[in-house]
């Protein structure tokens, strides 16, 4: 038998806390019991409808018939079966199922009598008085002893169901808002190098191209990170985290410097090398306001507060310049630049530097010439002034990276 105790008590926290209505929930409960008492004692074609009252405890069931004139339908002979037709054109037939809640028989524009389903206007006239055409006549049905226990199994089952939708929307609403932002969770558990974090209401999964190189967590351990992806699968809502995305460093930097929160200082380009090194470039709205400084902090307690975080990641920080040579030059620091030729039409950029300056307009690996052309979106060739031929260049396609999201 079904707790009506506990029914209530369930029934109000959904609609307090999920905002799920409760005369909702009993309309799908009631639904829900007249496909099961259909399934279990129903016949081919009937329309079965069921009230749950939910102070008995008591679910009264009901089939419907369509009222149908005599000259409108065909009358099957006993035993013969009818293949309907999949008609685009709505029938007479089908408007009135689709009314009733339940698929009709037809073939284009006639309907086939179905005892289950119709009754006949001269026999529903003897029962209700004024009835026309298209309308529905209801028949009491009688109760099974025995389905006291699937209407218990079936009003568990869609609440259960009815819970997971509601907290799906929630989560959904809640973390929809927060796409773009950091948020905090705990190590959950690692499979195959992926990290799942408990956000409290979700499972969200820090996949491992989405980590910081050489970053190992532990069970239990809080880690902040980026939510780049909010996705809702038949399985529930799963939230895609990243600690590697440029974003992560923006957001970070918006929490230690004010001015980047409002807007005054703006980071216009980033390029990173997750857990290694990257570059910003910033730029000021307020002429008195510095934008490198804004970042680096008093004595470079801003800078070094995100460095930590990214686990010692190195941080330059330069000024964007619409000049596009002074923007080249300043993105190969902090290598000195001799000389600056471009080409707009390869949007390409021949640097000269002195052979002490080389190695380090370079950097180790290629990588801060790589950074620069990442930052700037130019193609950067490195050249000595006396040794031409050693050369070094580095373009946006050796540069993409996990960068492009």
């Amino acid at each position: 038998m079904v707790d009506l105790k506990v029914l209530n008590a369930v029934l109000e926290q959904l609609e307090q806390e999920r905002g799920v209505p409760k005369d909702k929930m009993l309309e799908a409960i009631g639904m829900s019991l007249a496909t099961a008492y259909k399934k279990e004692y129903g016949k081919r074609g009937q329309i079965i409808r069921a009230k749950f009252d939910l102070n008995t405890g008591k679910t009264e069931f009901e089939q419907v018939k369509v009222v149908v004139e005599k000259d409108k339908v065909i009358m099957r002979e006993e035993g013969e079966e009818i293949e309907p037709k999949n008609e685009k054109r709505e029938s007479f037939g089908q408007k009135t199922a689709n009314k009733a809640s339940d698929v009709e028989e037809t073939d284009g524009e006639i309907v086939y009598f179905n005892p289950e389903h119709h009754i006949l206007l001269e026999d529903a006239k003897k029962i209700k008085k004024g009835v026309i055409a298209g309308d529905e006549i209801v028949f009491p049905l009688e109760t099974k002893d025995d389905f006291s226990r699937i209407a218990a199994q079936t009003a568990k089952q869609v609440i259960i169901q009815k819970l997971r939708e509601a907290e799906k929307v929630s989560v959904l609403g809640e973390y929809g808002k927060k796409e773009g932002e950091i948020v905090v969770g705990s190590v959950q558990r690692m499979e195959r190098g992926n990290i799942f974090i408990d956000m409290g209401r979700a499972t969200a999964i820090l996949p491992y191209e989405e980590q910081i190189p050489g970053e190992k967590y532990k069970q239990g351990e809080r880690v902040r990170a980026y939510l780049y992806r909010v996705e809702e699968t038949p399985k529930g809502i799963f939230l895609k985290l990243s600690r590697s995305h440029p974003k992560f460093l923006e957001e970070l930097f918006k929490i230690e410097a004010p001015e980047v929160m409002n807007g005054v200082v703006v980071m216009k380009a980033i390029a990173r090398e997750a857990g290694s090194r990257s570059k910003v470039a910033v730029e000021s709205t307020d002429a008195h306001i510095d934008p490198v400084g804004s970042l680096v902090g008093q004595r470079g307690v801003r800078v070094a507060t995100v460095m930590s975080e990214l686990g010692g990641e190195k941080i330059d920080i330069i000024e964007w310049s619409a000049d596009q040579k002074r923007f080249i030059e300043d993105a190969l620091s902090p290598a000195k630049v001799l000389n600056i030729e471009i080409n707009e039409m390869e949007k390409k950029a021949t640097v000269e530097v002195s052979p002490d300056q080389q190695s380090l307009a370079i950097g180790k690996g290629g990588q801060n010439v790589r950074l620069a052309a990442k930052l700037t979106g130019w193609k950067i060739d490195i050249k000595s002034t006396v040794t031409p031929v050693v050369q070094e260049s580095a373009d946006l396609e050796t540069a993409d990276g996990s960068d492009g999201k």
